[in-house]
């Protein structure tokens, strides 16, 4: 058993494309590098952290990252995932027949809200492991990252919703018992029918997932409860569909997660692009040549200061801080690249990350 207290959990969330798991990336290495023992967990299944942290593969279990000391990185399998949830919360025979019908694995594998709970669990399992002091964790893209905060609420009420409970009843084993005798036969019948064993699969799984309802409840609330105690960091980029997404946490969170601790503008372009006349380029360049050159720096400029609009308008709107990345030829790809696209951020320093080893 680690000697620490429950670890400081980042959560870094946001619409797809903005960079949020470069930024979950960079982060990490920053927390390693300030001497704090930190894990990473993705759910990007196109393993752009891995790539960026030079780890061939990553799967459920933590992978430490052999070049930086003290960094471990884990991507989500949801299928595995899910595997783990069920034994978790239901006895042996129920959670086997649970796994093998096809109705609760096209939930577990298909669903975005499935992924989302089990990114949760998993997050929840890290915690109460003890064996980190930093948590970045790397939201799934579903709902724009909503998804991923209103999972453990919606997953509660799936298993024990109204039309769950009625189609079920109140007393499980009585239940079960009177559907072995009565229903199934019928259910057969209808199945011989169809020719298939649709309806009564059906059956057979609201069944059994009932029976999940009381550790999947315990555990939602949980989740509700460290989700609710993280540091929340929204990414986004100055254009205006994302920003638009960013705006979405505001208006959706309260009551499910504590208020984003900032909104980091990723790919900024420098405050001294802005310019109400950009100069022409000195030497001797071909009149035609110098008037193109002229325009481009002026639509940079112009550009430049409509992004930094765009964050002075965000910050006044909602009251909350923001942090920005600088705009940057290549997406970084290595341990250093993402050190140093760190070091560049200016507001970027929270839950005691440093850019500076302590």
């Amino acid at each position: 058993m680690s000697p620490w207290t429950q670890a400081s959990t980042v959560i870094v969330t946001g619409s797809g494309g903005v960079g949020k798991t470069t930024v979950s990336a960079a982060l990490a290495v920053a927390a390693a590098r300030s001497g704090r023992r930190t894990l990473v967990l993705t759910i990007d299944p196109a393993r752009r952290l891995a790539d960026a942290l030079g780890i061939a593969e990553l799967g459920n279990r933590p992978t430490p990252v052999e070049a930086q000391p003290g960094l471990w990185a884990a991507m989500l399998d949801a299928a595995a995932s899910w595997e783990a949830i069920v034994y978790r919360h239901a006895d042996p025979l129920v959670a086997e027949r649970l796994l093998e019908n096809p109705f609760f694995r096209a939930i577990a594998d298909r669903f975005p809200a499935a992924q989302s709970y089990a990114a949760g669990e998993e997050m929840a399992e890290y915690l109460e492991a003890r064996a980190w002091e930093t948590l970045i964790i790397d939201t799934p893209p579903a709902g724009g990252g909503i998804d991923f905060f209103s999972a453990p609420g919606r997953m509660r009420e799936l298993v024990g919703g109204k039309v769950l409970r009625f189609l079920t009843g109140a007393s499980l084993p009585g239940r079960r018992a009177l559907y072995r005798m009565t229903t199934r036969p019928m259910l057969r019948i209808a199945d011989s029918v169809l020719g298939g064993p649709l309806l009564e699969d059906v059956a057979e799984f609201l069944l059994d997932l009932r029976t999940l309802y009381d550790g999947l409840a315990r555990r939602a609330d949980a989740i509700e409860r460290y989700l609710r105690s993280a540091t929340t960091l929204v990414v986004t980029t100055a254009q205006p569909s994302a920003v638009r997404e960013a705006r979405r946490f505001f208006e959706t969170l309260p009551g499910i997660a504590a208020p984003p601790a900032a909104v980091v503008f990723n790919r900024v372009l420098p405050d001294t692009w802005i310019s109400d006349d950009a100069p022409y380029p000195d030497g001797e360049i071909d009149p035609a040549t110098s008037a193109e050159l002229h325009e481009n720096l002026r639509n940079w400029g112009a550009e430049a200061r409509r992004q930094a609009d765009a964050r002075r308008e965000f910050a006044a709107r909602y009251a909350t801080a923001t942090a920005s990345v600088p705009w940057q030829d290549e997406a970084p790809t290595s341990l250093e690249a993402l050190a140093a696209m760190f070091a560049a951020a200016t507001g970027l320093e929270v839950a005691g990350i440093t850019s500076q080893p302590t």
